[in-house]
C-alpha cells in the first residue's frame, strides 16, 4: 500500500507549488493509471512515493515505511522505472547479478521469459542498446524483481507498436493480488486496457480517483453521425466518422466502452456525473 498524507511540495520556495494538501491511497492487487497533462506532477508524485523527493509538509508511507527514510526493508520491495535513466556499459548478466542481490524474490526464469517476449537475447552488452531496448531490459528486470510495488514513468515512450503490445502482455502476466503497480503516462491508449483504477491530477488537486468499473458504470462512449443529436452528451469530440460522445451510462457497465481521454477532458471541466466525485473506491477494503 502507498499512502500520501496531506503533502505540500514545490521545487524551491519561489516556485509554484506542485501539490498542496494532497492525499491519495493506493492498494495492492491493482494497476493504477496516473494521468494528467505534462508538467502537472505525475513524475514528481512517483519520486515522492519512491522516497527520492521529500515533501515540505505531510508524509508518504510505502508499505508502512516512511518513503523518505528509504529503509532497506522498503527498498527491497519497490522498483521504480523512471522515464530517463542510465544503464552501465556492462553485460546484462553482470547487471542482473548486481540487481538480483538487492531483491530477495528476484526471479531469473521470469526475467528470461520477459526478455524473450521483447525479442531480446540474454547475452547483451547494455552499452550497445538503443534507448527503447534499454527500457525493455529495465522493465523486464522490474517485473522479475519480485517487488510488490512497481512504479513506471511513461513506460511506453520509445517503444514501437509491437513492443507496446508485448508490454501489456507481460504486465498482465506478472500482475498478482499482492502487487501494486502505478503507470504514469500521457499516452493513455497504450495502457488503457491494463488499468483497474484511474488517478487523474491537475495542478495541485486530485481530479479523479476511481476504479475503471466505477467509471464504466457512470459513463460510456458512443460514435454518432454528425446529424445525430448530442444534447445528452457530457463531452463531444469530432471524428472522421462523425462525433465521439461521452454520455451517462445509465447503470450499464462495459469497460471497453470507456475512453479515458474523453473522461479526462470531461473531468477537467467538472462535467462528469456526481457519482464519480464522491469517496474513492480505493477506500473500500
Amino acid at each position: 500500500m502507498i499512502q500520501v498524507k496531506n503533502i505540500d511540495f514545490s521545487y524551491g520556495r519561489r516556485k509554484a507549488p506542485i501539490f498542496t494538501g494532497f492525499d491519495l491511497e493506493l492498494r495492492a492487487g491493482r494497476v493504477y493509471g496516473l494521468l494528467g497533462k505534462n508538467g502537472t506532477g505525475k513524475s514528481t508524485l512517483l519520486y515522492l512515493m519512491a522516497g527520492l523527493l521529500r515533501p515540505q509538509r505531510g508524509e508518504v508511507l510505502t508499505n508502512g515505511w516512511p518513503a523518505v527514510e528509504r529503509k532497506p526493508e522498503m527498498l527491497q520491495d519497490i522498483f521504480f522505472v523512471p522515464e530517463e535513466f542510465f544503464l552501465p556499459n556492462v553485460s546484462l548478466q553482470a547487471y542482473v547479478r548486481s540487481m538480483a542481490s538487492l531483491y530477495p524474490r528476484f526471479n531469473i526464469a521470469l526475467l528470461a521469459e520477459c526478455l524473450a517476449e521483447f525479442g531480446l537475447p540474454e547475452m547483451l552488452q547494455l552499452g550497445t542498446l538503443s534507448m527503447g531496448q534499454k527500457k525493455k531490459v529495465l522493465m523486464s528486470i522490474a517485473l522479475a524483481s519480485g517487488c510488490r510495488i512497481l512504479l513506471m514513468d511513461e513506460p511506453t515512450n520509445g517503444l514501437d507498436i509491437p513492443s507496446k503490445s508485448v508490454f501489456r502482455k507481460v504486465v498482465a502476466r506478472c500482475m498478482t493480488d499482492e502487487r501494486l503497480m502505478v503507470l504514469s503516462t500521457h499516452q493513455v491508449r497504450d495502457v488503457e486496457m491494463l488499468l483497474d483504477h484511474v488517478v487523474m491530477i491537475e495542478g495541485t488537486r486530485l481530479l479523479l480517483d476511481r476504479s475503471m468499473n466505477d467509471i464504466a458504470a457512470a459513463v460510456r462512449v458512443e460514435e454518432r453521425p454528425t446529424s445525430a443529436s448530442t444534447a445528452d452528451a457530457l463531452m463531444v469530440q469530432p471524428s472522421l466518422q462523425g462525433n465521439l460522445v461521452l454520455v451517462p451510462a445509465e447503470g450499464e457497465t462495459d469497460e471497453s466502452a470507456v475512453n479515458l481521454e474523453l473522461v479526462f477532458c470531461c473531468a477537467e471541466q467538472g462535467k462528469l456525473p456526481a457519482s464519480l466525485y464522491g469517496a474513492s473506491s480505493s477506500e473500500e477494503a
